[in-house]
């Protein structure tokens, strides 16, 4: 079966090793990768990956462009890579539609909105303009959850999901980072628009609470994410394969569900 990483980080290299120390300090992880398109193509090829999803967030508008550019000129090199674009909520309406143009022109499969990097809430009518755009055309990868924070909350999700019914949205991290428990409240998320994904989790769920969240959101509905440089492919692969699942399940999760969905 075709392994897909749904859900991966890369940079310049110049920037990458200060860019993934970024993130684990943000988290508290130590990192044991740095975040460069060949340690994620060696790391992942080793795991038996054969495509990656890959995108960066920009924390201001003017990075944008200059971000989009990079993951282009990668997945351009990189046949392997399936790059997503990023946005920022306080860029120009006419900015966004450039962008996403951008991304059409030159087959991105989708966007990447990071919350608590961008200080948003996903909810925010200002970042509207994005969902507007972005409705029918591509879908949007929300980092969803986090215990410290709440611009990313389940129902926060559940008002944009039912608000744009046109708009593709992932919520990554089984639908909320450290605050699994809540996205199993949230059945709401059980919309026709909503999908998951695996990464920076697997680590810290318990293997019948991971099934209960796949049971709960429907199997057709996940993909297999690694969060490179955070976590190891290999390693989660083994924490994935733990999982209660056929190998039918699996195989969906592993990477015809991502397929499907963007038409790969």
């Amino acid at each position: 079966m075709e392994i897909i990483d749904a859900h991966a980080h890369i940079y310049p290299e110049k920037i990458a090793e200060k860019a993934s120390k970024a993130i684990g300090d943000f988290y508290g992880i130590d990192m044991n990768y740095v975040g460069t398109v060949e340690g994620l193509l060696s790391e992942g090829k080793k795991a038996g990956v054969s495509r990656f999803l890959v995108h960066s967030v920009a924390t201001t508008p003017h990075q944008v462009h200059s971000i989009n550019t990079f993951i282009n000129d990668e997945k351009t090199k990189h046949p392997e890579l399936i790059g997503f674009i990023t946005l920022h909520p306080d860029m120009e309406e006419s900015e966004i539609i450039d962008e996403i143009k951008y991304a059409l022109d030159n087959d991105f499969k989708g966007i990447k909105l990071h919350p608590d990097f961008q200080k948003f809430y996903i909810d925010d009518p200002k970042v509207f303009k994005i969902y507007k755009n972005a409705s029918g055309k591509l879908p949007i990868l929300f980092h969803m959850g986090d215990k410290r924070y709440d611009y990313s909350s389940q129902e926060r999700l559940v008002r944009v999901a039912n608000t744009f019914k046109d708009l593709k949205c992932i919520a990554a991290h089984f639908g909320g980072y450290s605050t699994w428990g809540n996205a199993i409240q949230y059945k709401d998320l059980k919309y026709d628009n909503v999908y998951f994904d695996t990464s920076s989790s697997l680590y810290f769920l318990e293997p019948y609470k991971a099934n209960q969240l796949i049971r709960t959101f429907g199997v057709d509905k996940f993909f297999f994410g690694t969060d490179y440089p955070m976590w190891d492919a290999k390693e989660e692969l083994e924490r994935f394969n733990a999982l209660d699942l056929t190998d039918e399940e699996k195989e969906k999760i592993l990477g015809l569900n991502i397929k499907k969905l963007l038409n790969l």
